[in-house]
């Protein structure tokens, strides 16, 4: 597909990266002209300098034949007006990020009166991911799909599990449990186990299970489950504001440190239920002062990567919390990674996650769609849900006898509300969403899945 990119910062460049590796005819736009020859010495694209919103800049990117354009610049109002005069010239999908808590209450007006394909939120979206794991602090991850009836968690081995030493099909016939081992990560290597894979401690394991299955599973390992009860979150900007509205919601006890007075008042009008306290995030009298021993959930937001980290290993250092750590900068993930700073939160792979499952459904083939995507075990595997809309050469066929690519798994299947783990004999239908693990990055369609 013929790709329009509006803006060459941290998501502008992750998508053009993907998106140029799926072989995708990408062309990217900024006003800053370092970047755009920084970008167009690495990848495989055309680069322009110029404003996004200038009609004759979208010409020259050959707007006429694009099939989307994706706004991300720092400003929302550039990002809705390039998508808005991207209709009125083209007709090509718009999709445009969008951070004011003011739009958020609008999105619907702004898709169905602008003609706005899709408004993404990074910050909302990165709040949604912290409230899921601080629901379930015990994992290191969680993504959901089909609507939550079905969840991918990344979590741990620790020595009191006693699971070292176990295969995958020792683990699930010992436990009893409708679970799938679907992924490990172990010494910088991922795998996509087989049953006679074995686990070892300190393995980070994906599993892929209904809630009511996973909690079981968890709890028959030993691992606790219960969501937490407070929340102490070290900066106030957007992304602290939404996540202390889902956790007041979730009837999570929340203090927000904030060092601006101004965004003090600011969110003390907007959270009266919450405890915002004026003072230095870094401080470590007031840390104790505001029972960071006693927190049963410790979330660093601040906009330095570096204070973000630091207090995590302070936590981690004095408390038992549930550390969630916000990284912006992409380029040290590996090294940040290695660090045990408990979840660690790129908004930036999470935007760029929902924008790719959009292109990925769009780009589909007839019978079935994208209808979510995550990266997942360090972002060298792709977790993806379809939706089987017809029949082909995956339907109605046993699994066992399926052509199926190396390194991929069929992890479940939700047929009208119901999930299951499939088996060899099950088979795909009509109407089902089949969630697929695997380190081939690129599928399209469900098809995509056997080897040609």
């Amino acid at each position: 597909m013929n790709i329009i990119i509006v803006g060459c910062g941290k998501v502008g460049w992750t998508l053009a990266e993907q998106l140029c590796n799926e072989e995708h005819q990408v062309v990217v736009i900024d006003t800053n002209s370092d970047k755009i020859q920084q970008l167009s010495e690495d990848l495989d694209l055309l680069g322009i300098t110029g404003n996004g919103s200038s009609i004759r800049v979208l010409s020259e990117a050959g707007l006429k034949d694009a099939d989307i354009l994706i706004a991300v610049t720092g400003s929302d109002e550039l990002n809705l007006l390039c998508c808005l005069i991207a209709k009125k010239v083209s007709d090509c999908h718009t999709i445009a990020r969008v951070r004011n808590p003011i739009y958020n209450k609008e999105v619907h007006f702004l898709k169905e009166r602008l003609g706005i394909s899709m408004i993404i939120n990074p910050e909302l979206a990165a709040a949604m991911e912290i409230s899921r794991l601080l629901r379930f602090p015990s994992a290191i991850k969680l993504d959901t799909f089909s609507k939550g009836r079905v969840e991918l968690l990344k979590f741990k081995i620790l020595p009191e599990f006693r699971l070292q030493g176990m295969s995958v099909m020792e683990v699930v016939e010992k436990f009893r449990s409708d679970i799938l081992i679907c992924g490990v990560e172990r010494g910088g290597n991922v795998y996509i186990p087989s049953g006679s894979f074995t686990l070892q401690d300190n393995d980070l394991v994906s599993i892929v299970a209904s809630p009511k299955n996973s909690a079981l599973f968890f709890k028959k390992i030993g691992v606790h489950t219960h969501q937490v009860r407070n929340a102490l979150i070290v900066g106030g900007g957007t992304l602290g504001y939404y996540l202390a509205s889902l956790l007041i919601e979730m009837r999570i006890r929340v203090r927000i440190i904030e060092s601006r007075r101004e965004r003090c008042e600011e969110l003390s009008d907007l959270l009266p239920e919450a405890t915002i306290i004026c003072g230095d995030g870094t401080d470590k009298k007031l840390l104790f002062e505001e029972e960071l021993a006693d927190a049963e959930s410790f979330v660093t937001l601040t906009n330095l990567d570096e204070e973000n980290i630091f207090l995590s290993l302070f936590a981690k250092k004095v408390s038992k919390a549930k550390l969630v750590t916000k990284v912006n900068r992409l380029t040290f993930d590996e090294i940040v990674d290695e660090l045990d700073l408990g979840s660690v939160i790129y908004p930036k792979y999470i935007t760029a996650d929902y924008i790719l499952q959009y292109v990925r459904a769009m780009g589909n083939s007839v019978g079935s769609n994208v209808e979510t995507l995550y990266q997942i075990l360090d972002n060298q595997a792709e977790a993806l849900e379809f939706y089987v809309r017809e029949s082909s050469e995956v339907t109605d066929i046993p699994l066992a006898r399926l052509d199926l690519k190396n390194n991929l798994l069929i992890a479940c299947i939700n047929r009208g509300g119901k999930v299951s783990i499939p088996r060899g004999q099950d088979t795909i239908q009509v109407g089902d969403t089949v969630i697929v693990v695997t380190t081939v990055k690129g599928l399209k369609d469900l098809r995509d899945i056997l080897k040609r």
